[in-house]
């Protein structure tokens, strides 16, 4: 996906990394290769696993089961 200038990458497991827009299909595969292929499978399986953990028991897990208030609007009695 191309963003205000930027190319990001989305995985099926949401890692997003942002790589340079001009770089032929050779240079992204060069770069993901060196970058990220000498840890296999095993970079992108830390990585979904730790997003999972982010949204269904950390941070994430809290901002999206926080009670609502309804925007600062107090809702009727």
């Amino acid at each position: 996906m191309d963003l205000e200038g930027h190319r990001v990458l989305v995985f099926r497991c949401m890692f997003s990394p942002t790589v340079d827009p001009s770089w032929s299909e050779e240079s992204l595969r060069a770069h993901l290769t060196e970058t990220y292929g000498g840890q296999g499978g095993k970079f992108f399986r830390n990585t979904c696993d730790r997003l999972h953990l982010f949204v269904v028991q950390g941070e994430g897990a809290r901002e999206l089961t926080r009670p609502r208030t309804g925007g600062g609007v107090t809702p009727p009695d």
